[in-house]
């Protein structure tokens, strides 16, 4: 897959079917739309071209009214949309001017000119330009003028629920990773650096990474106790962070505040089993698999000791059987 920074300076791209969105996620609705492009492009002897956002839109109109938590960083966006097969993904820099286009201007200015679409594939519910004035029935009604052909996709339902980034981000939020990662079609990841704590978990025989997330827009699952895999990314001896990651492992994370020592603040809390290496420094990719119980406040650190002997057994349990599976 080529990725495109510079949108004043973009190939011409070959029977050019197009989709447009934030894609945060890379959910199944997504995939759903990233299949329908690939056979299109492969009738047509096209190219898929996927143009996407950032910063992600709400972070630019609506960071003033709320605090916006996105599913991945641009880089793992790109990660996921080559695992998928799209040919090209352009970066578009979003700003408040850009949003002030109107819905005609947008499709004019941006998509005709900068792209010259064969195709265009948009979601049921994408809106585009000024107020979110532009829809599909926009785009039909200026297809002829701009010779392009328009495909619009439903709603992808699942059990009966529509998959969105939206309904995705609320899961992850109440903690309830099974449903987030069957809608994301993929578990759940998010990567931070190991930092020091106040080693209180080696006393408990039971030490753990702390992490520090560096993108404070990426989403953090809700508080509670999850089954985990886990891949170590070492630092390199300039103390960059090199590029080829451990083998997997696993573990069981801890998000919360820890109320059983008064801890007041929230913490990413990482036991990697049978694992005993310093590495303050490194990035762990956390792969999130299943949650195991709610954070609660122990009598004790006894007490907290032999909960997490069982939640250990639990994850374990769990964990073999996943990759068995």
């Amino acid at each position: 897959m080529k990725v495109h920074h510079d949108i004043q300076h973009l190939p011409v791209f070959k029977n050019a079917v197009v989709t447009i969105g934030t894609f945060d996620g890379v959910h199944t609705g997504h995939q759903q739309i990233i299949q329908l492009m690939k056979e299109e492009a492969g009738r047509i002897n096209g190219e898929t071209v996927i143009i996407t956002f950032h910063p992600h839109p709400r972070q630019v109109i609506a960071a003033r009214q709320m605090e916006v938590f996105l599913l991945n960083t641009i880089q793992e966006k790109i990660i996921l949309l080559e695992k998928y097969g799209i040919q090209h993904l352009v970066v578009t820099p979003f700003t408040e001017e850009f949003s002030l286009q109107t819905a005609e201007e947008y499709i004019e200015n941006f998509l005709v000119k900068t792209f010259h679409p064969n195709t265009i594939i948009i979601g049921h519910d994408h809106r585009f330009g000024k107020s979110r004035s532009g829809d599909f029935d926009l785009l039909q009604e200026k297809a002829k003028q701009y010779n392009y052909v328009v495909k619009e996709i439903p709603g992808f339902m699942l059990q009966n629920n529509t998959i969105s980034s939206t309904s995705i981000r609320q899961a992850l939020l109440k903690g309830n990773i099974d449903t987030a990662n069957e809608y994301l079609g993929y578990p759940y990841f998010f990567s931070g650096k190991v930092v020091e704590g106040n080693k209180l978990g080696r006393t408990i025989e039971y030490p753990t990474a702390n992490l520090s997330i560096e993108e404070d827009k990426k989403l953090i699952p809700g508080n509670g106790v999850y089954a985990v895999q886990v891949q170590l990314h070492k630092k390199d001896v300039d103390k960059s962070v090199t590029d080829a990651p451990t083998p997997l492992l696993t573990g069981m994370m801890n998000i919360g505040v820890r109320p059983t020592v008064e801890g007041t603040q929230r913490m990413i809390e990482v036991n990697i089993f049978e694992f005993d290496q310093e590495i303050y420094g490194d990035v762990l990719t956390v792969t999130i698999l299943k949650r195991l119980r709610n954070e609660q406040k122990f009598s004790g650190l006894d007490e907290l000791k032999n909960q997490l002997a069982k939640d250990k057994e639990q994850a374990v349990e769990f964990l073999d059987n996943w990759i068995i599976g």
